[in-house]
């Protein structure tokens, strides 16, 4: 038995992982050979290899990851029990910063080669894994085997595939192939596409050049670190709860700019145990099912004004606990609930006779847009405006994510993902709302709200606005070429005087997957193949959605050829599938318990190893967490 795992970021290290876990409780009598396959590097793949700098960090605390299916047992780390990202830190470090911190990348990264080196010395003698450092870039179907063809022009040949590649670099296409064209016919500008940022060529961005950065979310805070902290430049508390930079003289002048124009809001303060599950009251899989037993949903009818009344009843019953101490929330909560009874409840209403009324509502699209709607006279006037929005920001983050109200409630858009992928996975929806309700309007604000950096970064971009290294142009930033100059321009067309040349547009935001535009050798060939498809949303009205997302089965997730087919020998997972499925970018589990991260890992690996020993059944307490 042959099997190849095509990518060896976390995803495919947990596949790697609940088969070894599996082997161990159940071993297999046949030989079997596990090849271990990425690119950059084995183990850890290319966003989170190891040689990349300390500045770029990671979104979700330490105590909150781990790559182990178990928690430790007494017993030596082993497949499916091992410690977490934060018991591993604080074991290799002794400077370890505590639970609650933010690991660099490569130190996840480190983590992700101790879990490899763990499951290597624990597969029994006829089990091996033979790590291979090379792109496939070709698959094809021989004799019902699999043939892959390396670029370094080996072939492989294996009876299984999971492929859990991760992002490519697409072509560029709209505004985008409009600016990289204008650079490319003007040798002093440079265009840089969107990739992750340890990657991009920002080496050969020049001290004291103006870049426009496209883009204020996570990856741009990873651009930010780049030309700052990698240049040489440091900060240093200014002993009033802010920052100062001192620059080195190395850095670029970075003109930044999106459609909120409010770089991504800090997460809150993290006050909550690492196995911490919420447990929905309102915006439940059942009770949205419920309202729909024969029909599809409607995300902006169906799903929404339920999510928004849980968002609600966390915001208020912790605005109430605040003011008047814990546990004076019960009965707020309970009238909340037993007002559902009659379908989606008012809770603004019912938390005014609890005297809130004076309570300002939350409003998604106004959270997600601070500055819609406004006009500003000068960049001045905006300025002040942004330093005053993330100096509210900071002050919700530092208030924590239990405590503060607002940081509390958007949480419930964090930890209502599995909900919602339970709703919208594999056209759960009608194909209009799924790609104007969800992907639309949902999935920019979720993305906005609920997956913040640490809150050092809004201190470090108060810090470079007040030196002068960044500016923020204003909402509805524009990148374009201007002719006239032989130069890029960046304004905000809301922003008075706000236009700024720039020699290089850097494009910080992370690609949108699409099977159907990847310019991958690998993804080319398994669509040119019909191996590979684009999921379509069909709706009962004859109205379609195409996707871009890998067509897959539900679990184990073998890829739908042209004719509809499952192809048994392949499985697909992750960032290909994204849109049949929702939130495939997803990097860990969590200790304690599975996520759906492990649950869908667990269910590829007992598929590959039915053929060498039967039906096997998912371990005891393996319930997906909701």
């Amino acid at each position: 038995m042959k099997v190849a795992i095509v990518g060896s970021g976390p995803r495919g290290l947990s596949v790697l992982e609940r088969m070894a876990a599996r082997i161990a409780e159940r071993p297999v009598d046949e030989a079997t050979d596990i090849y271990l396959i990425d690119a950059h590097q084995v183990g850890s793949g290319r966003v989170w290899r190891t040689d990349q700098p300390k500045w770029f960090l990671m979104n979700t605390v330490a105590d909150e990851v781990s790559a182990f299916s178990g928690q430790p047992d007494g017993g030596p780390a082993r497949p499916g029990a091992g410690p977490s990202l934060a018991q591993w830190w604080k074991s290799v470090d002794p400077d370890y910063p505590g639970p609650n911190s933010y690991a660099p990348r490569a130190l996840h990264g480190r983590y992700m080669q101790f879990i490899l080196g763990t499951i290597e010395e624990n597969l029994p003698e006829n089990v091996r894994l033979i790590p291979v450092k090379a792109t496939v870039d070709r698959l094809e179907r021989v004799d019902g085997s699999y043939r892959l063809t390396f670029r370094e022009s080996a072939h492989l040949t294996v009876d299984r595939v999971v492929l859990t590649t991760g992002h490519t670099v697409p072509e560029p296409t709209g505004n985008q192939r409009r600016l990289a064209e204008y650079a490319a016919a003007r040798p002093s500008l440079r265009y840089i596409a969107g990739d992750s940022a340890a990657d991009m060529p920002l080496d050969a961005i020049p001290a004291g050049s103006p870049v426009g950065v496209l883009g204020l979310g996570l990856s741009f805070y990873d651009v930010m670190a780049a030309l700052t902290e990698g240049r040489g430049g440091t900060y240093e508390e200014d002993g009033a709860g802010g920052l100062v930079y001192r620059p080195s003289g190395s850095e670029p002048v970075l003109v930044a700019g999106s459609r909120s124009a409010m770089p991504l809001p800090a997460r809150g303060r993290n006050q909550k145990h690492h196995d911490h599950r919420y447990d929905h009251m309102l915006f439940t899989t059942e009770r949205i099912l419920a309202q729909r037993p024969h029909g599809e949903i409607s995300f902006a009818e169906d799903a929404v004004p339920w999510l928004l009344a849980e968002v609600e009843l966390v915001y208020y019953a912790t605005t109430l606990d605040a003011r008047h101490g814990p546990g004076k929330s019960a009965a707020f909560v309970a009238e909340v609930v037993a007002a559902a009874e009659d379908g989606v409840p008012d809770v603004v209403a019912i938390a005014a006779g609890y005297g809130l009324g004076d309570v300002p509502r939350i409003d998604l699209d106004e959270q997600a847009r601070p500055f819609a709607g406004r006009h500003f006279d000068s960049p001045e006037q905006f300025a002040a405006a942004l330093t005053r929005a993330l100096a509210d920001d900071l002050a919700h983050a530092e208030a924590g994510n239990v405590d503060d109200p607002l940081k509390a409630a958007l949480d419930v858009i964090r930890d209502s993902r599995a909900v919602i992928r339970s709703l919208v996975d594999f056209a759960g929806l009608t194909p209009t709302s799924h790609r104007e309700d969800f992907l639309g309007w949902y999935v920019p604000r979720s993305s906005f709200l609920a997956a913040g950096p640490p809150r050092v970064r809004l201190r470090q971009v108060m810090a470079l606005l007040r030196c002068g290294l960044l500016r923020i142009a204003g909402p509805d930033t524009r990148f374009l070429p201007d002719p006239e100059s032989g130069r890029f321009a960046v304004h905000s067309p809301y922003v008075a005087g706000s236009k700024v040349l720039v020699d290089t547009v850097l494009d910080a935001r992370v690609p949108t997957p699409d099977v159907r535009t990847d310019p991958h050798p690998l993804t080319r060939s398994l669509v040119a193949q019909g191996i590979w498809t684009s999921y379509v949303n069909r709706g009962a009205d004859g109205d379609r959605f195409d996707t871009g997302g890998v067509a897959v089965t539900e679990a184990p997730f073998h890829p739908l050829d042209k004719d509809g087919r499952a192809d048994t020998g392949l499985y697909v997972l992750g960032i290909p599938t994204e849109h049949t499925r929702w939130f495939m970018q997803g990097g860990s589990s969590r200790p304690g318990f599975w996520t759906d991260f492990v649950q869908n890992a667990d269910a590829i690996a007992a598929d590959l190893l039915t053929p060498l020993r039967g039906a096997v059944p998912a371990p005891a307490g393996a319930a997906l967490a909701r």
